[in-house]
């Protein structure tokens, strides 16, 4: 315990630092491109986001899953390898088929579709969670803070760049990019100093020959990432698809603003998950404790968007974007329930669970986006919020019902000692 809360201290404090830039170049995008364009903005980047979470597998789960044993993480290094191989030529592919289909049902410039296509392909080449993975192997925390540190940096000072000497969509969209490589490749240089990257073991075939179901874990995994990307970008771009670039941005600076727990619940579950693989009998009490812990910093901060949230748009953002505060308290709500739920999810899927994990996500997701143009039609951004924070909640239940029936699975399955198994 003491080891996952320093990591998630870690963790924290990149967050916390990657949080104060991003109210610098969040200000600087907002005010300078405007409502309509920094709703271009926010559309082009939810793009590159949407296609790299959609093709990315959650290869990172796989270097700290199957790389753990005697033998290294060398053929799970390759076997990720390979995935984000092929991820970059699916990526390419969806990328190409969203930005020719993007002037049919996106309020996007047509100077911009190349634009778009363009940060699609380096946010591809950029995917960065086989290095992550590695780290997180050895735990260590602190050298992969120090690499994830270059993208906001590079953020703001393109931010500045582009406000100053190419205040238009297209240098934002640049400094964006020029992060996602940065960031890349300093991950990429860091785990290369803990373990040694054998090219020659890139295989598909050499992990799944050695681990039963391993495809389905793959399939499984990257399935749930790719939901929880619908939960987001592929919302910004439905918003904008519904109601408009201005609803677009608006929504963006909501999300970003009041959804910041959603991130911290992937740093819970992104410091967690080893811990729970490599610790299995004392798995279900950490979980507990840390959804205890997740309770009380969720409210808290729920309670700083509700009362701070207005001052801080008009401050960050600009008077333009007032109009989104309430949509950014539902968001906030949202984003604390899925802090709770974070360490839930992790123990299901550590316990290989993924395709539990996979349906308790998946269908609350659907029923949101299928929702979606109903809810904003009954009350604009926040309707499109009101969405995302029932399908949080459903999700969390399910994870909550879903680990709650594991344990009375493992009691039950117990041989006739007289004794409960430890959890």
């Amino acid at each position: 315990m003491k080891r996952l809360l320093r990591n998630i201290g870690w963790l924290l404090s990149g967050r916390g630092f990657n949080a104060i830039l991003s109210l610098v170049y969040l200000a600087l995008a907002t005010r300078t491109l405007g409502l309509d364009g920094f709703g271009s903005f926010a559309i082009i980047i939810a793009l590159g986001q949407t296609v790299v979470g959609l093709a990315n597998f959650q290869t990172w789960q796989f270097v700290v899953r199957w790389g753990a044993g005697k033998e290294g993480p060398g053929e799970a290094t390759g076997f990720a390898i390979a995935l984000d191989l092929l991820s970059i030529v699916l990526g390419a592919l969806l990328a190409g088929i969203l930005c020719w289909s993007a002037q049919y049902w996106l309020p996007l410039p047509t100077d911009l579709l190349w634009v778009a296509f363009g940060y699609c392909i380096i946010s591809l080449l950029a995917i960065r969670t086989t290095p992550t993975g590695l780290l997180r192997l050895r735990f260590e925390y602190g050298r992969a803070t120090a690499a994830e540190a270059v993208q906001p940096v590079v953020r703001a000072l393109g931010a500045i760049l582009a406000a100053i000497f190419m205040p238009v969509v297209l240098g934002f969209v640049l400094a964006w990019a020029a992060a996602e490589i940065a960031v890349a490749a300093a991950l990429w240089i860091v785990a290369a100093r803990s373990d040694r990257i054998d090219l020659s073991q890139v295989s598909l075939a050499r992990i799944p020959r050695a681990h039963a179901g391993a495809w389905r874990f793959v399939w499984s995994t990257n399935l749930t990432g790719s939901l929880n990307v619908g939960s987001k970008q592929v919302l910004i771009l439905l918003v904008g698809a519904i109601g408009g670039e201005a609803l677009a941005g608006g929504f963006r600076v909501a999300s970003q603003l009041g959804q910041a727990l959603v991130s911290l619940a992937q740093t819970v579950s992104k410091a967690i998950y080893p811990e729970l693989v490599q610790a299995k009998d004392s798995a279900h009490e950490m979980a507990r404790r840390m959804a205890n812990i997740a309770f009380v910093g969720g409210g808290l901060a729920v309670l700083v968007a509700l009362f701070l949230g207005r001052p801080g748009l008009a401050l960050i953002a600009g008077p333009e974007f007032s109009g989104v505060y309430w949509a950014m308290v539902i968001l906030a709500i949202a984003g604390a329930i899925e802090l709770v739920g974070a360490s839930l999810e992790s123990l299901l899927v550590s316990a290989g669970h993924a395709g539990t994990a996979l349906v308790m996500r998946a269908v609350p997701t659907i029923i949101g986006l299928a929702l979606l143009d109903v809810a904003m039609a009954w009350n604009g951004l926040k309707g499109a919020a009101f969405t995302v924070m029932g399908a949080s909640a459903l999700s969390v239940l399910g994870f909550w019902v879903a680990v709650i029936s594991l344990s009375q699975i493992e009691i039950k399955v117990t041989p006739k000692s007289g004794k409960l198994p430890k959890r």
